[in-house]
């Protein structure tokens, strides 16, 4: 991986427009088990850190959605649950917790404008 964080996958402009010219004549991309783990594990990584998965996609020239399924089929393979960016379950409930206490008070201030306005309206 030598050539420094998260450009290691990219490719170069000759492999690029190779890749192009193969995707232009209807020829199915073929990627190794190897390749895919790698991918998981990068995709898994650089999430935790708050990296988007379409920045991830454009580091290894994969399409986000490629990138998902992989993910899917990798937590069913393993029999894990899908967490958002890499997340632990402890990390998960702490923030699917203040998601709620959120929504929470998103909810109890859309009362209050309501009540008001039903006031205002009469």
């Amino acid at each position: 991986m030598g050539r420094g964080s998260g450009a290691a996958h990219r490719l170069t402009h000759a492999e690029r427009l190779e890749l192009q010219s193969r995707v232009r004549a209807g020829e199915r991309r073929a990627f190794s088990a190897e390749f895919k783990a790698e991918a998981m594990r990068l995709v898994a990584e650089r999430r935790a850190v708050g990296v988007s998965l379409a920045q991830v996609g454009r580091e290894l020239d994969v399409r986000p959605d490629v990138l998902r399924a992989w993910t899917r089929q990798q937590a069913r393979d393993t029999g894990a649950a899908i967490s958002t960016a890499g997340e632990s379950v402890e990390q998960e409930v702490r923030r699917l917790r203040r998601e709620v206490e959120v929504l929470r008070q998103e909810q109890a201030f859309a009362k209050t404008v309501a009540v008001y306005f039903a006031k205002e309206s009469r």
